[in-house]
């Protein structure tokens, strides 16, 4: 009786001993994944995703700026040689060769001229007329560099270069062939003084 009774209870402590432990067990399972589901994985890891597209981002940005600053600085090393300011083609792509280029055929053809001229030697003045068109060709050439946006192989150098270029070259020649001797068609006193002391 006793035994049994000892039995019932141990079998009846047992059995809310075991009801509590099961209860703690389940609670602990729940606990246990309700961590493992609490810590919002998917909210963190779209919180780290944003951080990682923000820091994608700040760092397209830092690297577009950077791209921007290297395109404002030369080069270190030139690997060729940029087009000129104006250096486009003269006319239309669709164009002939000599169409597209016919500012610096035009400069060209003058200056063949006039050594054509001072090499065939046709007239008394023929050096002299002569000489002037190729001076001729190269004002011609400064004032085609000013007055067209694109002048083609003309362009050598920046338009402002090039202007200078031709217009002091070309202005220098016809200046001296006016003033060549035998009987100059321009006489400047101190300008003969210079060029005598100069070929003397």
């Amino acid at each position: 009786m006793d035994t049994s009774s000892g039995s019932g209870a141990e079998g009846l402590g047992g059995v809310p001993h075991a009801a509590e432990a099961k209860d703690a067990a389940v609670q602990g399972d729940s606990a246990t994944s309700g961590d493992s589901a609490t810590p919002a994985t998917p909210g963190g890891s779209g919180a780290e995703s944003g951080a990682a597209v923000g820091s994608g981002a700040e760092s397209g940005t830092e690297a577009s700026g950077d791209a921007a600053g290297r395109s404002r600085r030369p080069p270190a090393l030139t690997t060729d040689t940029a087009r000129p300011e104006g250096g486009g083609r003269a006319a239309a792509g669709g164009a002939s060769a000599p169409a597209r280029q016919w500012p610096l055929l035009t400069v060209l053809g003058l200056a063949a001229l006039g050594l054509l001229v001072v090499g065939t030697d046709l007239f008394p003045q023929s050096f002299r007329v002569g000489t002037v068109l190729v001076g001729v060709a190269l004002l011609a050439g400064a004032a085609l560099r000013r007055a067209l946006p694109s002048v083609g192989m003309l362009a050598v150098r920046s338009r402002f270069t090039d202007m200078v270029t031709y217009g002091v070259t070309g202005g220098l020649i016809v200046l001296l062939a006016l003033m060549v001797q035998p009987d100059p068609w321009l006489k400047i006193p101190f300008l003969e003084d210079i060029l005598h002391l100069t070929i003397t």
